[in-house]
């Protein structure tokens, strides 16, 4: 494998620095792919719209082809960061206009494509940003296989389409996953759920790797619901996470909760260590699993 840097007539960026990411990797056979440290992609699903594509300049690799906003990775940076700032550079995707959903990365060894399927949360209207686009739409899912699309895009995309109507669902019993560390949490329950709803906000972030969910892909980033009763409830909730206060009974509001998410369609895990709140939550439709499994998952403190 060699690392060489763009041919002449194939610049990625027309002015500014260049990142040292940028440049194509071959292989012995002679196969070249863009991103010295991989590269990525954003898979932009608006429920109305259907997705996102960008329709390849002729002096690109693939030219001509649709495919995602997206490539080459920076030195040192995360493939979804790379995703969405690509997309923002080439197709002015706005920030915080869509939210990750699920990671899907091709592994080749020598080189990585990840894709970040998001979903549009604040409609927008893409804007071409740079020489890279000859034409960028939105293209409804039934007729995306109608376009002449880029080779690894058409090859990827059955199981990305097979998975778009996924989403899976974490709803915390707060109360049983703070009892299952003897930390003298019934000290100050208020604050040790604080504690533990800053934990969790991380794993909104971060999200839960594939095969821990039982699905397809690499990473997904569910819905996260945490339950709070009790003295609990004082605890305030930080910014992105969903909390529900329980005005009586936590086992019921869980119950309630996961029940209404499954008639969603909601792929619905509840954490508990309570079996007989495992059978409830079952009947209405619901897995769960228990708070070691959570807490495997979490970050250690979290300061406010």
């Amino acid at each position: 494998m060699t690392i060489q840097p763009p041919a002449p007539g194939e610049p990625r960026r027309p002015s500014g620095p260049r990142d040292p990411g940028d440049a194509w990797v071959v292989t012995e056979s002679g196969e070249r792919y863009w991103g010295r440290f991989g590269a990525a992609g954003l898979l932009a699903v608006d429920p109305q719209r259907g997705v996102l594509l960008q329709h390849r300049v002729g002096w690109s690799h693939f030219g001509g082809t649709w495919g995602l906003p997206g490539g080459a990775r920076h030195q040192g940076e995360d493939a979804t960061d790379a995703a969405l700032r690509e997309a923002r550079e080439e197709a002015g995707v706005p920030a915080g206009a869509v939210r990750p959903r699920f990671v899907s990365v091709l592994d080749l060894e020598v080189w990585t494509y990840t894709t970040v399927v998001a979903e549009v949360t604040a409609p927008f209207e893409p804007v071409i940003a740079d020489p890279e686009s000859l034409d960028l739409g939105w293209v409804g899912v039934d007729e995306v296989e109608d376009y002449p699309l880029h080779p690894g895009f058409g090859a990827a995309w059955p199981s990305l389409r097979e998975h778009l109507q996924t989403r899976p669902t974490l709803i915390v019993d707060v109360a049983n996953v703070v009892g299952a560390v003897p930390d003298g949490w019934w000290r100050d329950r208020a604050g040790a759920a604080d504690r533990m709803l800053r934990r969790l906000r991380h794993l909104v972030d971060a999200g839960v790797d594939a095969e821990a969910l039982d699905l397809w892909g690499d990473v997904w980033f569910p819905r996260v619901i945490a339950v709070v009763e009790g003295e609990a409830r004082r605890a305030p909730v930080p910014a992105g996470l969903e909390v529900v206060r329980a005005s009586q009974a936590g086992d019921d509001e869980i119950v309630a909760t996961a029940a209404a998410a499954a008639a969603r369609g909601e792929a619905v895990t509840v954490i508990t260590s309570d079996r007989e709140l495992g059978a409830r939550v079952g009947a209405v439709g619901a897995a769960s699993r228990g708070a070691r499994w959570l807490l495997d998952r979490l970050p250690g403190e979290v300061s406010s």
